[in-house]
C-alpha cells in the first residue's frame, strides 16, 4: 500500500515539530545551565564577601560573652573552646558532665533556646547571643517536679547521666506536658546509662507529667 501525499505531509509536519521541540528543549536547557551557574556564582561570591568582612578570631583568647542561666557572662576563650568546656572550666557549672566527648552519650546536654543539645559539640563562640540553661540553671528554687520524680523512683544510680536526662526531660514536658511512653522514650534515644536505670527514669518523667497536670487542675 503506497503513502498518500496527504499521509507523507503529516509525517514531515510531526517531524518537523520534534525537531524544533528537541532545539528548543537544548536552547532552554542551556538557558537554565547559565542561569544556574551565575547564580551560584552570585552566592559564593557573597558569602566569600561576608567572610572577607568578618573580623578572624583566634588563634588567642577572644573576648565572648554569653547568657548562661539568665546570667550574662564574659568570658575570654579560644575559639577552639566548646561550649562544655566552656561552662564547667571556665565558668564554673559543672552539672553538664564530661563523658564521650563526642556527642554519643547526652551526659553534658544543656537548653539552648529551650531546645536540648550537646554542649560538647557547639563551640562557645557560636553560644553567643542565645540563652543557655543548665541543670543549676533550672534548680535555682529546688528540686523540679523531673528531679523529684526522679528521685521517688529510684531514676539514678550513679547518677552522671542525671544532668542529661533531666535537662531534655524539662524540654519534653514543657513542649508536651502529657507525654506517652513512646515520647519519653524518644526524648531519652540520645542518652546513655551505663547503670541500665532506664525504666525508672521513663517511670519518673511520666510521673512528673502527671504532677504537673494534676497541680493545674
Amino acid at each position: 500500500m503506497k503513502s498518500g501525499p496527504s499521509l507523507r505531509g503529516a509525517e514531515q509536519a510531526v517531524s518537523l515539530a520534534a525537531s524544533v521541540s528537541r532545539r528548543d528543549f537544548l536552547r532552554g536547557l542551556g538557558t537554565t545551565a547559565i542561569s544556574t551557574a551565575t547564580l551560584g556564582a552570585e552566592s559564593v561570591a557573597a558569602e566569600l564577601r561576608q567572610a572577607n568582612s568578618e573580623k578572624p578570631q583566634g588563634p588567642g583568647g577572644a573576648a565572648i560573652t554569653l547568657s548562661i542561666n539568665g546570667e550574662r557572662r564574659a568570658l575570654m576563650l579560644e575559639p577552639r573552646v566548646t561550649l562544655l568546656e566552656a561552662l564547667r572550666i571556665h565558668a564554673g557549672l559543672t552539672g553538664p558532665k564530661e563523658v564521650c566527648d563526642r556527642a554519643t552519650c547526652g551526659a553534658c546536654t544543656v537548653l539552648l533556646d529551650g531546645v536540648p543539645v550537646y554542649a560538647c559539640m557547639i563551640l562557645a563562640i557560636e553560644a553567643q547571643g542565645r540563652e543557655i540553661t543548665t541543670i543549676e540553671g533550672i534548680s535555682k528554687r529546688g528540686l523540679t517536679p523531673v528531679q523529684q520524680a526522679v528521685v521517688e523512683h529510684d531514676g539514678l544510680q550513679c547518677g552522671y547521666c542525671t544532668p542529661g536526662f533531666v535537662m531534655s526531660l524539662t524540654a519534653l514536658l514543657k513542649r508536651n506536658p502529657q507525654p506517652t511512653e513512646a515520647d519519653v522514650r524518644k526524648a531519652c534515644s540520645g542518652h546513655l546509662c551505663r547503670c541500665g536505670s532506664y525504666p525508672r527514669i521513663f517511670s519518673a518523667a511520666l510521673a512528673a507529667s502527671r504532677a504537673a497536670v494534676a497541680a493545674k487542675i
